[in-house]
């Protein structure tokens, strides 16, 4: 069932912000996805390779964007089917990713997953691998990649303190390389979208609060 009124005010919350959203559709059927497309959403995330090819295959008229962790071995079935992927968390998986696309003759568009969690469970670059792949130029050797910006999670935590500061770090270390064409700092979700979006995210994450609890 989609919560309208609290996909509306979601809306109205991103609008100071210039911020985008992405409705996390992961577990929730077409139906569902569909009735969110007539009251104007085209963005949506996916977390599972299997479910992004099938959904995709239903509905070609949607942005889909994989933010779930990504292993190499699924990179060559969703090559060619995802508008962004968010969850790029080593250069292994960016070689792939540039392998894949060229075969394709097409740029794939990226951002770097950036560790910032106190959890190591939690995926992603440290803050001196992003400054070695962007300043040191290792990613304009991928001539079939064109990365966006950064992402990250923060930790599962009711410590909006620990969110905040985590954020912020996130924050600083994309300051560091904004362009134009890199200008996405994917970051904030359900749980804690506000406090992202007040530390500068330009791109936030939200299923539950959209789509109801799974």
């Amino acid at each position: 069932m989609i919560l309208i009124d609290n996909y509306q005010t979601i809306l109205r919350e991103l609008i100071p912000y210039h911020a985008s959203l992405v409705a996390v559709s992961k577990t929730k059927p077409i139906d569902d996805i569909l009735e969110l497309m007539n009251h104007g959403q085209l963005i949506f995330g996916e977390n599972y390779v299997q479910e992004l090819i099938e959904k995709q295959n239903e509905i070609k008229n949607a942005e889909w964007h994989f933010i779930g962790h990504l292993q190499t071995n699924k990179v060559k079935q969703i090559s060619g089917i995802c508008n962004l992927i968010h969850s790029i968390d080593s250069i292994k998986l960016l070689k792939q990713i540039n392998q894949e696309a060229e075969k394709q003759n097409r740029i794939q568009s990226c951002l770097l997953q950036v560790h910032i969690a106190e959890e190591e469970t939690k995926f992603g670059f440290a803050s001196d691998e992003v400054f070695k792949l962007v300043d040191g130029g290792e990613i304009n050797q991928l001539k079939n990649i064109s990365v966006k910006g950064l992402m990250g999670m923060a930790s599962l935590s009711d410590d909006e303190s620990k969110i905040k500061k985590e954020y912020k770090t996130l924050r600083k270390l994309f300051e560091n390389f904004m362009t134009d064409n890199f200008s996405i700092l994917s970051m904030g979700m359900t749980g804690d979208y506000k406090i992202a979006l007040a530390e500068g995210s330009t791109m936030v994450r939200i299923g539950s609060a959209i789509f109801g609890s799974r």
